[in-house]
């Protein structure tokens, strides 16, 4: 059983050990971020890119004028009329693949938006996802894509901003335009075509403004590696529960089978102190001892009176031959027949076998049995059931 419970410490500490290096590379892989190819830079064709565009009025000088030059970032320059309370004037990304044309990105994965805003003035700017709804938008018609909406605030130092996309709004106009009931504010990221950084009403008038946007990045989680991670953890476990317990009762049962087979020498001198020994004081305690087992009152001082020897006599005797103390002897005795009674009398109950072998109380009994054998006798028994029958000698037939 030893070497069973040290081959199962060292798979429980292996399956801890994978399943901990298992969770550092699938939880650190549930965690997303990307950040924002521009469309400037090279790649495949197919992969998404984000194209950079303009929405304004027609005006001289331009309301936006963005930096073609700034290859990782999005700058752009505002010159805002102050005679205009609210012009729509904004530098936007357009999903699009490699060659140009227009994709719509799947952002349903990613929860914020994170980015540095640097303006000279300070400016307060919003920030908007258009996402194609098929049930309103018309493909290209911005004005008819649900303007998921928030603002953020940007000085000349630069503003580190994170904006959750799973809380932004629906400006009211945009219900009425669309003939759309009000109350349905909800909204999807997983046809996206452009996000906006734009003007405000709060943005200086009258003075040009310079805006960069740099290191845009998506973050989010995805929850599948999680589950992944979770069905792996699971099924390994359930494959170890089932390998212990499997395990455990085969080794078990070899226990048992070898705790037998080492007890039947004890069984076999048993037989033998009931034969005449030359040393009749020896002959006299091993043979007493060998028959009245079996009785719950039996105890050294029992022996000691029934054999007129002594204590010590009693104790030398059992040294010397069996290497055991008187108790020990005893219950080595009592539970080796005990043993023998549950393998053939199947009928029998533990408290009927424990009363025979002489113990009055059902519960020492099987406290001395688990401890001997390592197992209760109901346990014992039933591993006892599992182990093939002894094959048949082979009787030769003598020829006619």
């Amino acid at each position: 059983m030893q070497e069973f419970y040290k081959k199962a410490l060292y798979a429980f500490m292996l399956i801890v050990l994978a399943d901990a290096l298992l969770a550092i590379v699938l939880v650190d892989r549930s965690y997303l971020s990307q950040q924002l190819p521009l469309a400037q830079e090279a790649g495949d064709a197919g992969a998404l890119r984000w194209r950079v565009g303009v929405t304004a009025k027609q005006w001289y000088p331009p309301m936006v004028q963005v930096d073609a030059k700034a290859r990782d970032k999005l700058r752009f320059d505002l010159n805002l009329p102050a005679a205009d309370p609210d012009p729509n004037a904004s530098a936007d990304l357009l999903a699009s693949d490699g060659k140009g044309r227009p994709l719509q990105a799947d952002l349903s994965m990613y929860n914020t938006i994170s980015f540095v805003a640097k303006c000279a003035p300070a400016n307060s700017l919003m920030f908007i996802v258009s996402n194609f709804d098929e049930h309103v938008s018309q493909r290209g018609n911005y004005l008819t894509y649900p303007p998921a909406t928030t603002y953020f605030s940007c000085n000349e130092a630069g503003v580190p901003v994170t904006l959750d996309l799973t809380r932004l709004t629906i400006p009211p106009w945009w219900f009425d335009a669309v003939h759309r009931d009000l109350s349905r504010q909800d909204y999807l990221l997983d046809r996206v075509e452009r996000m906006v950084f734009g003007a405000t009403p709060q943005s200086p008038r009258g003075v040009p403004a310079r805006v960069e946007i740099s290191w845009i990045t998506l973050r989010g989680r995805d929850y599948r590696y999680l589950d992944w991670l979770a069905g792996l953890v699971t099924a390994g476990w359930i494959a170890f529960g089932v390998w212990f317990f499997r395990g455990h009762a085969r080794a078990m049962l070899a226990s048992v089978d070898t705790q037998l087979k080492k007890d039947l020498p004890l069984v076999a001198y048993r037989q033998l102190t009931l034969e005449p020994y030359r040393d009749k004081e020896k002959a006299a305690v091993l043979k007493f001892i060998a028959t009245n087992y079996t009785n719950p009152e039996l105890d050294l001082e029992g022996v000691v009176a029934a054999t007129g020897t002594n204590r010590t006599k009693v104790n030398d005797v059992l040294k010397s031959e069996l290497g055991m103390t008187f108790t020990s002897y005893l219950n080595k005795l009592r539970l080796t027949e005990a043993a023998r009674l549950l393998t053939e009398k199947n009928e029998t109950t533990v408290a009927e076998i424990a009363y025979s072998v002489g113990y009055a109380n059902v519960s020492y009994f099987n406290k001395l049995f688990k401890e001997e054998y390592g197992c209760t006798p109901k346990a014992f028994r039933t591993l006892a059931d599992q182990q093939p029958p002894p094959a048949d000698p082979v009787q030769e037939t003598a020829a006619p």
